[in-house]
């Protein structure tokens, strides 16, 4: 995959190419280190690469990268753009310099650094830096503040790598469900799925077959298959995603497919449970039905409404603003906590008392999100709203 090097015109810029030392075909999640560096640079808009023997050569800036480094993905565009930072990262117990935008002049002393382990000489004016000394805990796409990660890979490391990747694509603002029941089942069946070719969507598909044949169970007043397609969907929902992020295999029809599919099913499962009352032996009566129905639907798209003005006029997402909106999105009127309420009524033999108590739950969190918001349009008024993610 080497390229000629270009030459930048006149006046501009010259942008970073990649040029990969050592060698490495341990796989994580089906990818050598150096495909998934690739395609994590390709995504900072980096795609030519060239050999070490032209990086000697080459006029302008190089990213040496060590071929068996794994890096979070917030650290790849502090590579493409601030020269002469080295970034430290852990091998067991070791650290280990993995990375350097560098002119290309000094390839042999930056390869002496990654490969050999030579401190760098003052005349490089390197930054050695480990992750946690880099701005970039804050990762937004993901509403979660975490520090990145920056590896090694060793047949010995695999393993406790797989998994830390694995939970570094999780959101940091989600459901309880999503956070503390799926992430060891999802691990499992995300490794097994990623080396045999199922695409992520291939997985959502699936997943939305679970959708329609919960409805029908529902209105059926099956309850308790209805729920078992129910949360196989959910965890479905979950392996799609981190299969997608784990193989860098995201799409844009991928991510309208996963998000539209959760955005629209939940209200006809709703409307599909309170019609398939009257098949389980406690039906409500028409009025007490469509009331609850109402209210379900209607602070279902008020919320969403309400998260909608929050991006618009705030600038964030209201569940990250402060900690305690973060903590509050585990169990706000969404579908797996709304699920959880449905199923331990279920498991009660009330069906009926459990539609009830969501509707009192999805009011109660829209009044909660109400203030929220109220909240945060008078706190804008002294100046932008930061995330509590964000702040150092």
């Amino acid at each position: 995959m080497n390229a000629a090097p270009d030459r930048p015109a006149s006046g501009q810029a010259a942008s970073p190419v990649l040029c990969f030392v050592g060698s490495s075909d341990i796989r994580l999640w089906s990818l050598t280190p150096v495909e998934r560096l690739r395609r994590q640079f390709a995504r900072e808009g980096v795609r030519q690469e060239i050999s070490f023997a032209q990086a000697g050569r080459h006029n302008g800036p190089v990213i040496y990268i060590r071929a068996d480094a794994v890096l979070d993905q917030p650290l790849i565009p502090i590579l493409v753009t601030r020269p002469n930072v080295l970034i430290i990262g852990s091998t067991g117990q070791a650290s280990t310099a993995l990375a350097v935008q560098a002119p290309g002049h000094h390839g042999h002393a930056i390869a002496e650094i990654l490969l050999e382990g030579i401190e760098p000489a003052s005349g490089l004016q390197l930054l050695a830096r480990t992750p946690d000394q880099l701005d970039a805990k804050f990762w937004k796409a993901l509403r979660k503040r975490e520090t990145p990660y920056a590896f090694r890979l060793t047949a010995d490391n695999q393993p406790d790598v797989e998994w830390r990747m694995f939970m570094g694509t999780y959101k940091g603002a989600t459901d309880l469900v999503t956070k503390h029941v799926w992430p060891r089942p999802a691990f499992a069946v995300t490794r097994w799925l990623a080396p045999r070719g199922i695409t992520p969507n291939m997985v959502t598909l699936v997943g939305a077959v679970m959708v329609f044949l919960a409805f029908w169970l529902f209105m059926q007043g099956q309850y308790a298959l209805g729920l078992a397609a129910a949360w196989l969907m959910t965890f479905l929902d979950t392996v799609d995603g981190k299969l997608a992020r784990t193989t860098l295999t995201s799409s844009k029809w991928g991510d309208v497919f996963d998000h539209g599919l959760d955005l629209i099913h939940p209200p006809f499962w709703y409307v599909a449970w309170g019609i398939g009352l009257a098949h389980s032996g406690h039906p409500l009566d028409a009025t007490t039905l469509w009331t609850v129905i109402a209210a379900i639907l209607g602070g279902y798209v008020l919320q969403r409404i309400m998260e909608g003005i929050s991006i618009k006029w705030l600038g964030l997402e209201i569940h990250i603003w402060r900690k305690i909106d973060t903590v509050f999105r585990q169990i706000t009127a969404r579908r797996n906590p709304n699920l959880v309420i449905l199923t331990a009524f279920t498991l009660g033999g009330r069906p009926d008392w459990g539609l009830i108590a969501v509707a009192w739950w999805t009011v109660i969190c829209l009044v909660l999100h109400g203030l929220q918001l109220a909240q945060g349009l008078a706190a804008r008024r002294a100046g932008p709203l930061e995330s509590w993610m964000a702040k150092s």
